[in-house]
């Protein structure tokens, strides 16, 4: 018997549940729902099923004792639920574009526990989730490996914004002059678009593109990484926006660049690390960073910030989610 069932949408959110998995000391299988999802894990076994888009089905020919989603895939379509006890991990913690509210209004009605990631997302959870849902803080298990990691020190700056069609992100507006910042520079540049801006329009032409353009450019890579934690663990800066990837970086201890060149006039970037926008934004705030961190009022900010978002960064976050999972089992 499976006892612990994930449920995987796509390919770059296996890296929550092996993050988690980790941990489980009891039987546990993954399905995919989309076809990019298949083989998207080594350490987790990966159940065959006739019809991967037939959830509830599958779920209860498998009969597990508890799911994990950590997506909102079909769940206003699906009632397994009703029957095995889900458990909702975020596989990114974004720090803005309202994914706190888009989370609470769809997961609300069907979860048995939601595992926040810090406190600002547990606050908003026990404001909205019914009293019989579990909200337990955890922490981002994908960043565990992260904590108390040496910086390289080998000028190498990661850029990551968060994807254009579901996150508002900068990559549109930022990523041609990105490139022109660093070319030809003694940094190296990790170019790293979001996954989904490499197979959805608008991003997929534009990703093309740069990618023409980094084949002439020595010291720019194209990061083909399958997950950013080990692009992070080499890179000495993050150049990014409000994505998911802040949340995981601040484990590093390292400085972070925000662009504020999102397409959502109403929508503001949170202020946690140097924030500048692309129009400002030159190699020598790089060389600043670089050869002195953060200025105080900036490092003062962050500080702040890292308690609002009240996220565990203690490299235990996969121990504590296994945990809830575990204790959820019918």
């Amino acid at each position: 018997m499976v006892e612990i069932l994930y449920i995987i949408e796509r390919r770059f959110m296996g890296k929550t549940f092996e993050s988690i998995d980790n941990h489980v000391d009891v039987s546990s299988a993954y399905i995919p729902v989309r076809p990019e999802a298949r083989g998207c894990s080594d350490s987790i076994p990966e159940l065959d099923v006739d019809d991967m888009t037939d959830v509830d089905r599958n779920v209860r020919t498998i009969d597990p004792a508890v799911v994990v989603y950590n997506h909102r895939y079909r769940i206003e379509d699906v009632d397994f639920h009703d029957e095995y006890p889900l458990v909702h991990v975020r596989h990114g913690a974004s720090v803005g574009r309202g994914e706190r509210t888009v989370t609470t209004e769809t997961i609300g009605h069907a979860v048995a526990a939601a595992l926040a990631p810090g406190e600002r997302w547990a606050r908003r959870y026990r404001e909205v989730f019914s009293d019989d849902v579990r909200v337990a803080v955890v922490g981002i298990p994908e960043a565990d490996d992260l904590v108390a990691t040496d910086a390289p020190r080998e000028k190498r700056v990661l850029y990551a914004p968060t994807n254009h069609n579901y996150g508002g992100g900068s990559y549109l507006h930022t990523a041609k002059a990105i490139l022109d910042t660093f070319a030809d520079t003694e940094y190296e540049l990790l170019f790293r678009p979001h996954p989904m801006d490499r197979t959805e329009e608008p991003g997929r032409s534009l990703t093309q593109a740069c990618k023409k353009r980094i084949s002439a450019l020595p010291n720019v890579i194209f990061d083909e990484n399958p997950t950013p934690n080990a692009s992070m663990l080499v890179a000495d800066l993050l150049i990014s926006d409000y994505s998911g990837i802040i949340a995981e970086w601040l484990h590093t201890g390292r400085p972070l660049i925000q662009l504020t060149d999102i397409p959502v006039e109403d929508t503001a970037v949170p202020e946690i690390g140097y924030v500048t926008s692309v129009a400002d934004f030159d190699i020598s705030s790089v060389d600043d960073l670089y050869e002195r961190g953060y200025s105080e009022s900036v490092a003062e900010r962050e500080a702040a910030c890292r308690a609002d978002l009240g996220i565990p960064m203690d490299g235990r976050a996969g121990e504590r989610a296994a945990a809830e999972v575990i204790a959820c089992r019918q």
